[in-house]
């Protein structure tokens, strides 16, 4: 696990090409030949990596949204609603406050300037699952169709506002006089956040 946790900060900072395995086992305080013998390279390094940002991100997702596959159990409006408030809450826990995310939104950032079969287990492993699965329970929340391409960009909505306070991180600080983003500030991003798709869920709701 070492070895993962050194390859994910070092691939995200300098990106794949830019970072030798030598560096890689160094900082992980391990031999450079168990790269070779536990993951066959740095390839498989790599891929390691991914399946490990995998599993991080389904266990968030579970908990956030009572599940990883779409569609959901059927559930009434009001409490879909309350799944899809608590996955912002979730989101923002994560993505916000704890110190790991920025690591993996890196890695994935670099995945994205160059897509590889690297990005292809991330999307297919957590974001793809769950991205359908929140637009399942935007569908039960509010009457629109899941697959419906307002629905779909509906919910990159949803997560985007969130991750932005991560991607934008220095300047939200700056702007907003804070030494960093702990529990306390990451609170107050969720209750704007969760306002936010409290009053774009209502309107859905209501409309004739």
């Amino acid at each position: 696990m070492a070895l993962i946790r050194a390859a994910l900060k070092l691939f995200g900072q300098q990106g794949y090409d830019g970072t030798s395995t030598r560096e890689i086992a160094a900082a992980a305080k391990a031999n450079i030949g168990s790269i070779a013998y536990h993951f066959g390279g740095k390839e498989g390094l790599r891929a390691a990596v991914a399946d490990h940002i995998v599993g991080m991100i389904q266990t968030i997702a579970r908990q956030a949204t009572g599940g990883t596959d779409a569609p959901p159990e059927r559930l009434e409006p009001q409490e879909a609603r309350a799944r899809l408030i608590e996955a912002t809450r979730q989101m923002v826990a994560f993505m916000v406050a704890r110190p790991e995310a920025g690591e993996i939104v890196q890695f994935i950032l670099r995945e994205l300037s160059q897509p590889t079969p690297t990005l292809d287990r991330i999307y297919d492993g957590v974001f793809a699952p769950t991205h359908r699965r929140l637009c399942a329970l935007w569908e039960q929340a509010t009457g629109e169709l899941a697959e419906s391409e307002r629905t779909r960009l509906s919910v990159f909505t949803m997560i985007g506002q969130v991750l932005y306070f991560r991607i934008g991180r220095e300047p939200v600080m700056r702007r907003m006089g804070w030494d960093g983003i702990g529990e306390a500030e990451a609170a107050k991003v969720a209750e704007v956040a969760v306002a936010n798709l409290s009053a774009i869920l209502a309107a859905r709701s209501e409309k004739p």
